[in-house]
């Protein structure tokens, strides 16, 4: 999306280059929550900006949450968890730039707020630099995880001394100082097609790595449980077995929620101009919801697989209920 020229059709993604082709934008006067056909027939279905809102709020208070009950109990200061906060903090940017950007349209559609072009343009910067960095970070985490898990159930008796705290931290900044620094140079050349390719890249890079690990753990971990069960150790197993299935779903929900996105990026590359494509294009604001549905959905996977977590997350929603009494 481009404020600074009032193009206020859905909230931003990597900017107006990766959005529908201008030709095929549609006005907000049409962007209503009923099914129309466009003049190739294609279904196009209007997202309302207050759903924008309503979610990202939501999104917001869940991820916020997450972090808080992580950080407040010590039986959650583990690796693992450490990736969990910040795969919470990667959809907290999301749900963040949706908010503000989407408080922005509607105050401004209403005539209540006003910016300097130059301000705006600024502001839409900032907010496809979140959005890409929760995009880049959270594959990485993802991933990260992934390599945990892998980690705890091959090589259990020896996880403490290779994923210490330590170096979870430093993995940690990597990720966040890469995530960042990409998303700054995306955005710099948003206008090269290049840099569609390098997140297509990146998205498939990350499918087939946490593929790999999944085969191999999933494939190997009747075998390796027998060894680990020698030395009393089935507990461990268990629980390392259990933190593999929270990850698959993860990875599930994520590929789910942001597929289409990449099939948008995609299909801008192969078919710009093709009727066909530009039917897809036309529904861009339905995944931009996938992916605020995605911040939504994360945390209450967190809760499910997790009773120490869930019972932490409980104790904290008391605790502020309690408050507002």
């Amino acid at each position: 999306m481009d404020l600074a020229n009032g193009s206020l059709q859905y909230p931003s993604i990597l900017h107006t280059d990766f959005g529908p082709p201008d030709d095929y934008m549609f006005d907000n006067e049409t962007n209503t929550t009923v099914e129309e056909r466009g003049w190739l027939g294609c279904v196009q279905i209007g997202i309302p900006q207050e759903l924008f809102l309503a979610l990202g709020v939501i999104s917001l208070v869940e991820n916020i949450l997450v972090i808080l009950a992580i950080f407040k109990n010590r039986n959650l200061h583990s690796p693992m968890y450490y990736f969990i906060c910040c795969l919470a903090v990667s959809d907290t940017l999301v749900s963040v730039s949706n908010v503000v950007e989407t408080a922005v349209m509607l105050l401004s559609d209403h005539g209540l707020l006003n910016f300097h072009p130059g301000m705006l343009q600024h502001l839409d910067n900032v907010i496809d630099v979140l959005i890409c960095s929760s995009v880049v970070s959270s594959l990485s985490f993802l991933s990260t995880i992934a390599a945990d898990r892998y980690i705890t159930i091959f090589y259990a008796l020896r996880y403490h001394s290779i994923m210490t705290t330590q170096r979870a931290v430093i993995v940690i900044a990597v990720v966040w100082l890469t995530s960042i620094t990409s998303s700054i140079l995306f955005i710099v050349y948003h206008t090269d097609n290049a840099v569609i390719v390098c997140l297509i890249t990146f998205f498939c890079a990350s499918l087939v790595f946490n593929a790999v690990l999944y085969l191999h753990m999933f494939f190997l971990a009747y075998v390796h449980s027998r060894r680990i069960v020698a030395f009393n150790k089935n507990r461990r197993q268990s629980t390392s077995m259990k933190g593999a299935i929270t990850l698959t779903i993860l990875l599930g929900v994520f590929i789910i929620c942001w597929g289409p996105f990449f099939l948008h990026l995609i299909l801008i590359l192969a078919c710009p101009t093709s009727p066909l494509c530009n039917c897809f294009f036309r529904n861009f604001n339905l995944f931009l919801i996938l992916i605020i549905c995605n911040s939504i959905i994360d945390p209450l996977i967190y809760a499910y697989r997790s009773q120490e977590l869930r019972k932490t997350l409980r104790e904290l929603v008391l605790c502020s209920w309690c408050s507002g009494l």
